[in-house]
């Protein structure tokens, strides 16, 4: 028969159980909580990008459906925006826009950053690139390395029309604030001949076909968007989780 203080002695160590398992069920639900609030985190910050990105993307097709043909333009789905006829672009080996493509851009420029600069937008662009990118023909009068040299040539491309639209009636009629706003979110970019395109224009480093010479001489705009960098850095965290 056990006593009454035998029983009175174990009393302590089962309240102390007892208040342990409640601990432990506390914070196994508030892990649990915190795991589905992260989630819903995630998904509404690959819905805002996505709806983002939709909506643009739908605002330059409609804009530009009618000149895309004409000026031998690809919208991307990456909401990247290619002129890819050489001839209309630069004489070869050259950075001057030549008078058809200066007569284009005072056409696309305007009417592009009206879009990215509408209220619906514009907290919402990180990045506007213009992108120059070259075909493997060396540009020795830059420098002796073909790649190099490309870059240097594929930079005063894009540098160039960048500086078309600085000269523009419509980047000076705009007010201090919009040019700040400008200055901040553009960049201009030489890639020389690193992401060649194939015959679809796309990247040919990524479908492992051919990569064509005249189309992938082209010029490039593209937007990063902040959800864009929002969902980046989510990809980034769960990198890092499963490697922990």
């Amino acid at each position: 028969m056990i006593s009454k203080n035998t029983d009175s002695s174990w009393k302590p160590y089962a309240d102390l159980m007892a208040a342990l398992m409640i601990i432990f069920m506390f914070i196994a639900i508030s892990y649990i909580l915190e795991i589905q609030k992260e989630k819903e985190d995630i998904k509404m910050v690959v819905e805002e990008y996505q709806n983002t990105k939709n909506e643009l993307f739908n605002s330059l097709q409609e804009e530009f459906r009618s000149d895309f043909r004409k000026w031998e333009v690809e919208l991307g789905d990456d909401l990247s925006i290619k002129f890819t006829n050489p001839n209309i672009l630069f004489a070869r080996g050259e950075s001057k826009l030549t008078p058809k493509f200066k007569q284009i851009l005072s056409d696309f420029l305007p009417r592009y950053f009206d879009i990215i600069l509408s209220e619906r937008y514009k907290e919402n662009i990180l990045e506007v690139r213009i992108e120059g990118h070259t075909d493997k023909v060396p540009a020795t009068q830059y420098d002796p390395d073909p790649y190099i040299g490309n870059v240097i040539l594929s930079q005063l491309r894009s540098t160039n029309v960048l500086k078309h639209l600085k000269k523009s009636d419509y980047y000076k009629s705009k007010s201090n604030e919009v040019k700040k706003y400008l200055r901040f979110v553009l960049t201009a970019n030489g890639l020389s001949y690193g992401r060649m395109l194939d015959s679809n224009k796309n990247l040919a480093s990524k479908t492992d076909m051919q990569p064509v010479p005249d189309i992938s001489r082209r010029v490039e705009f593209k937007i990063l968007t902040k959800t864009e960098r929002a969902v980046e850095n989510v990809i980034n965290k769960l990198k890092e989780q499963r490697n922990d």
